[in-house]
């Protein structure tokens, strides 16, 4: 009688926040300023998206309206060149940004051989360029949707990566990969990404915000500073 081979067990992996995490600043922010800085976006377009990032980190932003409003600003527009564009500026003014505590801990997930996957609700265009200047294996985002000739469609992909929209597709990219999220690990700054943190095994909290540096104490979570060399 035939034996079926031994199946492979599931493995862990190290999934990692963008903003105000792996970097101190907030990527959205730092991308608006260059796109003013080019003529890209007016003063009052760079003053909303400034008052946007200010209420969302107030967990006060209707987070699918200000994406809605911003997916349709760039329709018509060639997805490879915002792409390139993207990734042009963040080698030049992101990349170096990444902090010390998130090189080091980039550095020893990869010794451990798990996959690194960025985690973050900033666009796949930005996303994709993060992993490429940090070598990181995969990236969960926001996909930007373009149509048959390449231009951006101006409608978001569903569910949005955050909250709740980052366990979906971390669920499904994890089921895809053979990863067991109960053995994973999780690096965030923000109270918005709790179900993330609350799903994997081991959730480590980032330079948090004041409520969910309340939550991980209560939760006996581990608090990193990763702005020290």
């Amino acid at each position: 009688m035939s034996r079926l081979p031994p199946e492979t067990p599931p493995r862990a992996a190290a999934f990692f926040d963008l903003d105000r995490t792996l970097i101190r600043e907030n990527s959205g922010q730092l991308y608006a300023l260059n796109e003013y800085k080019h003529g890209r976006l007016t003063l009052r377009q760079l003053v909303q998206s400034s008052l946007w990032l200010l209420m969302h980190h107030g967990s006060l932003l209707d987070v699918e309206a200000a994406y809605a409003k911003a997916a349709r600003h760039w329709k018509g527009v060639s997805g490879t060149q915002v792409k390139d564009l993207a990734a042009e500026w963040f080698r030049s003014d992101v990349a170096s940004r990444l902090t010390p505590g998130g090189a080091r801990t980039l550095d020893e997930h990869r010794s451990h051989g798990r996959p690194l996957v960025l985690l973050s609700n900033t666009s796949g265009y930005i996303a994709s360029a993060a992993c490429e200047c940090w070598e990181m294996d995969f990236w969960l985002a926001n996909a930007i949707p373009v149509d048959e000739r390449g231009k951006i469609t101006g409608v978001m992909d569903r569910p949005l990566c955050i909250g709740l929209g980052k366990v979906v597709k971390a669920e499904l990219w994890a089921r895809e990969h053979g990863v067991a999220l109960e053995q994973s690990y999780f690096y965030s700054d923000s109270l918005s990404d709790l179900p993330m943190l609350e799903r994997v095994g081991h959730p480590h909290v980032v330079n948090p915000d004041p409520k969910l540096r309340s939550v991980a104490r209560k939760r006996n979570w581990p608090v990193l500073d990763w702005s020290t060399p």
